[in-house]
């Protein structure tokens, strides 16, 4: 099992910033590749950004150029830089966690952080 805790959510104005991070502990060495995913208030949950263990990422077209995922192996974290914040990314962030990088194949979760914008 791999746990993960996410941190760092929080309300900011439109186009301020906010950094979250996840902290994953337990059988992390079967994780490859980490993911942010949103869920905003009626609507389905949506993939942000993953990122694989060569530090590949992926971006959701709403988010290119303003969001940055990132990661740090040894300490078993990720990270989600957000930047020129808009109310249209307001929502639940969970971080995600597995062995490969298909949006539908992640297998562990976190409780997730609010974005308030």
């Amino acid at each position: 099992q791999v746990q993960l805790v996410e941190s760092g959510g929080g309300s900011v104005q439109a186009g301020g910033s906010l950094r979250l991070s996840c902290a994953a502990s337990g059988y992390t060495y079967n994780v490859n590749c980490m993911a942010w995913f949103r869920q905003a208030p009626g609507k389905e949950r949506e993939g942000v950004a993953n990122i694989d263990s060569f530090g590949n990422t992926v971006y959701a077209e709403s988010v290119k150029g303003r969001f940055t995922i990132s990661r740090d192996n040894a300490k078993n974290a990720l990270y989600l830089q957000m930047n020129g914040l808009k109310p249209e990314d307001t929502g639940m962030y969970f971080c995600a966690a597995g062995r490969g990088c298909n949006w539908y194949a992640f297998s562990y979760w976190g409780q997730g952080t609010q974005v308030s914008t």
